[in-house]
């Protein structure tokens, strides 16, 4: 999963989002001195490969109103967790949700991250999933957030 300078450099350029414009990878492009084709294109390659996940939209839920937020935690029998994660991870509500191994003290193996505009709304929210996980789930529990400690992407070293 190598990249060349020139990926690196798009990496670089991107990494803080797209330029608010109507032609973004054009933008890009003139910033590279490249063609906006080969923006694309690398930015295509880029995600075949593995090297990006995906290039999206990511709203300031802060801005919409959505200040209540809490890291669900579920503990969810192991034969089934891929599979009811994967029904979590797509509901509208859940902005992120990952597998995790449990660790000594902590016996949660799944993470979904519920946004509300108040808590309860991310109450009504826990329940529903709740509902859907059913008896697979032996525990559960939820962290609010109280204050944004880091609010970015990753960033390569020497870069934005």
């Amino acid at each position: 999963m190598s990249i060349d300078a020139i990926d690196k450099r798009l990496i670089g350029a991107t990494q803080a989002g797209l330029p608010l414009t109507p032609e973004p990878y054009a933008e890009i492009a003139r910033q590279l001195g490249i063609d906006e084709a080969e923006v694309i294109d690398r930015m295509q390659s880029m995600q075949a490969r593995g090297v990006i996940r995906r290039v999206a939209l990511a709203p300031n839920h802060y801005a919409l109103g959505m200040v209540a937020n809490g890291m669900s935690v579920w503990d969810v029998v192991d034969d089934r967790a891929s599979e009811l994660g994967a029904k979590v991870g797509a509901l509208d509500f859940v902005s992120h949700c990952y597998l995790r191994p449990r660790a000594e003290g902590w016996p949660y193996n799944l993470f979904a991250m519920v946004h509300g505009h108040d808590r309860a709304e991310v109450e009504t929210k826990r329940a529903e999933i709740a509902a859907l996980l059913g008896p697979a789930c032996r525990a559960q529990d939820i962290l609010y957030s109280t204050r944004i400690l880091k609010k970015t992407g990753l960033r390569l070293r020497g870069e934005g």
